[in-house]
């Protein structure tokens, strides 16, 4: 049985070596390559050779990146607080006010916090401190105090719109206080107390007005009808037995007075018609 040449037989060994090669250095490259994990809140933006690489962020589970050729960026998607400081702030009426506030915020798009901003998250802070200063200072102090939750919605769009090319969006803006100087406040407590004087004494005023209408008019009803002052003095007796039990009532009937009444104004009347008969008999003597 022949199996040919040499010859022949050189070309099949040079093509099979050619062959192996590339799925040889493939081989390399997937041992050489590391394998790692990023959470479920997180991304991974790698770059290649400088390159970004197509297809976005990776993650979540598991990817492969190229020792020394590949670079990544761990970046996490979770909601962030971020207190701002007390900003010393002027109002538009000339008023110095310390104010602080928390944003909410959060990465929306990985690829972008990474590759448009150096700190995504340190650029956010301080424009967030910036903005509060900004808004406080064209607003009057009776518009900070109250109405807080407007402030804090504009705060939001704006900040919103100045990061979203940073891939950071703005959840939340909430003012926390508003701290004002001790004598702005002792003189915005003492202006409170007499405005509040003031409605005291109206109001009073109010109440004795009609109080004395009342009485009037009440005068008038037991004027027409002498029975009505005798029923308002036993419903008083009834009421302050009811309230003071211990109290001891001695009831006095209103008629036995009006009798005796009656019976002054006559002996009065009397005496003074006497008196005049004798002086009308002096005189004529």
């Amino acid at each position: 049985m022949s199996y040919g040449s040499a010859s022949s037989i050189k070309p099949i060994v040079a093509e099979y070596d050619a062959n192996d090669k590339a799925p040889t250095f493939g081989k390399v490259l997937h041992y050489l390559s590391i394998i790692l994990v990023v959470q479920e809140y997180e991304r991974a933006v790698i770059f290649r050779l400088g390159r970004l690489l197509q297809g976005g962020a990776r993650g979540p589970g598991i990817f492969f990146i190229l020792p020394c050729i590949d670079t990544y960026a761990r970046v996490d998607l979770r909601t962030r607080t971020y207190d701002v400081p007390p900003q010393e702030v002027l109002t538009k009426d000339s008023v110095t006010v310390s104010v602080d506030a928390v944003v909410y915020y959060r990465v929306s798009n990985a690829t972008v916090s990474v590759a448009n901003v150096e700190n995504a998250h340190h650029s956010t802070r301080l424009l967030a401190q910036t903005t509060l200063r900004n808004t406080m200072g064209t607003r009057h102090l009776h518009e900070i105090l109250s109405e807080r939750q407007t402030i804090s919605g504009n705060m939001r769009v704006q900040l919103d719109e100045a990061t979203d090319a940073w891939g950071i969006k703005v959840e939340r803006v909430e003012i926390k206080d508003v701290r004002l100087p001790v004598q702005l406040q002792r003189a915005m407590a003492a202006e409170a107390e007499a405005a509040r004087e003031a409605r005291a004494k109206v109001i009073a005023a109010e109440g004795e007005q009609k109080a004395s209408r009342a009485l009037r008019e009440a005068s008038e009803v037991i004027g027409d009808s002498p029975a009505a002052l005798q029923l308002r003095y036993l419903q008083t007796l009834n009421t302050i037995s009811a309230e003071k039990n211990s109290t001891i009532v001695f009831p006095l009937p209103i008629d036995l007075l009006t009798y005796f009444m009656k019976t002054h104004e006559a002996a009065t009347l009397f005496g003074n018609n006497n008196q005049q008969q004798l002086s009308d008999m002096q005189s004529s003597m």
